[in-house]
């Protein structure tokens, strides 16, 4: 919902700092790979039952690493930006990160579960909501700059980057709100899943008679 307006406020120092790193020789492939990995070492802390705040601290670096690799990658560090491999790489590790946080809670408290278990089940859905109408857009050769030059369509809903980081932050700072926060974050992942749906009947369903 907030990412098609942070854009113009951020990508700007994103691509400064892009340049810098790609005249350094960073890849943008690279930097994926580290921002996935403090990413698991961030749930790893939650599941270890480490306080939220110091696994904050990987979650939002590897947060910052994911808008980076874009930014290299525009400034020709290490891919061409469009890349399939890089874009395919980007949002594997993107949901790899969003579901490793929902089980670091359930390891981290028993009573975490069942809340872990829906928010996953959101998640899940949601992404396929996501990557299909991707799928059908690149079909039809649609393309938007709305989220800022990504390598795939990206579908703009309820529920996007800024308020899941937003949802992780709170709950790592107060883990004991993480089941009912865990209850109404993926019900809004819900209604974004079929908003995407009704958009996709919409462009890509049937002509009216």
């Amino acid at each position: 919902m907030f990412d098609t307006a942070l854009r113009p406020l951020i990508d700007p120092a994103l691509n400064r700092a892009g340049r810098v790193l790609a005249a350094r020789g960073i890849g943008a492939d690279a930097m994926t790979l580290a921002g996935l990995a403090l990413g698991l070492i961030g749930a790893g802390l939650l599941a270890c039952g480490a306080p939220g705040a110091l696994a904050l601290l990987p979650l939002l670096a590897g947060r910052l690493a994911d808008g980076l690799d874009g930014a290299i990658a525009r400034a020709g560090g290490g891919r061409d930006f469009g890349s399939d491999f890089g874009g395919h790489l980007d949002i594997a590790c993107d949901f790899a990160i969003y579901g490793a946080l929902p089980l670091a809670f359930a390891i981290r408290a028993p009573e975490n579960a069942l809340p872990a278990a829906f928010l996953l089940f959101s998640f899940y859905v949601n992404a396929a909501s996501f990557l299909g109408f991707a799928v059908m857009a690149a079909k039809r050769g649609l393309h938007t700059q709305a989220q800022g030059k990504k390598a795939l369509y990206y579908a703009a809903g309820l529920m996007e980057g800024a308020e899941t980081i937003g949802f992780f932050i709170l709950t790592c700072l107060w883990p004991a709100c993480f089941p009912i926060a865990a209850w109404v974050f993926g019900a809004l992942c819900l209604v974004t899943a079929i908003a995407r749906l009704a958009l996709s009947r919409h462009r890509f369903g049937p002509p009216a008679a």
